[in-house]
């Protein structure tokens, strides 16, 4: 992270008085939180001035080990000196329509403001192409308004709420962080193969006037030209 964080979170709060991050879930960026909650990145970050928001997330209970944010606590915003009305999870009360609707609504309010409305998305890469709740085949891949909406995984008969490719991509810094030899396949077809994103959801993130990074370690790029 050496390359994003401290940098360039330093520099939005410079520019704006605030750095507006997305963290992402599964286990890959875990090691990720960890770090930032320590020394030396620990003490480079103006946390004070960090604004956080979930790329997705899981409609099951707050305290489920599934829940992004849980684990995004326990690793790392349990330990930095962060607001806590700044800190925005998705809450899944009642139906995921309508958790979505209540998500959109808060991003649209809190995210005011000329593009690009992020600052840094940090976002993983499943075995399928998916990133974030962003499924093959899915119809959120088509969206063209929404910030938010409710997403259905067939392989886990899970709702999940997700951050629509329309703000993922409006972001100064999207960021992907893909480990594991399993991942080695995908991770060659989405950064060579055909542009398909309905086939290959994480192609369809492409930020409008910032940059995409991957950082990848070496068994995840061992397939790559």
């Amino acid at each position: 992270m050496r390359n994003c964080s401290p940098k360039k979170s330093a520099a939005a709060v410079a520019e704006k008085a605030r750095c507006r991050i997305v963290l992402c879930g599964g286990r890959t960026p875990t090691a990720t939180y960890r770090r930032l909650s320590q020394p030396p990145f620990q003490d480079r970050i103006p946390w004070q001035a960090m604004e956080f928001y979930w790329g997705d997330e899981r409609c099951v209970p707050a305290d489920d080990d599934r829940n992004n944010a849980l684990t995004a606590f326990r690793t790392l915003l349990d330990h930095v000196p962060v607001p806590p009305q700044q800190i925005h999870p998705v809450q899944c009360d009642g139906s995921p329509a309508a958790a979505a609707q209540r998500y959109e609504q808060l991003l649209r309010t809190r995210l005011s403001g000329p593009m690009p409305v992020l600052d840094i998305v940090l976002l993983g890469l499943g075995e399928d192409g998916h990133t974030a709740s962003l499924f093959p085949g899915s119809a959120i891949l088509k969206e063209k308004e929404r910030w938010a909406a409710a997403v259905y995984s067939e392989a886990e008969a899970m709702h999940r709420i997700s951050m629509t490719p329309v703000l993922l991509n409006q972001t100064l810094l999207v960021v992907f962080l893909v480990t594991g030899r399993k991942k080695a396949p995908i991770l060659k077809q989405v950064r060579e193969g055909p542009y398909d994103p309905l086939n290959w959801p994480a192609q369809s993130i492409r930020p409008h006037k910032g940059e995409r990074i991957w950082l990848v370690d070496q068994a995840a790029a061992s397939a790559l030209a």
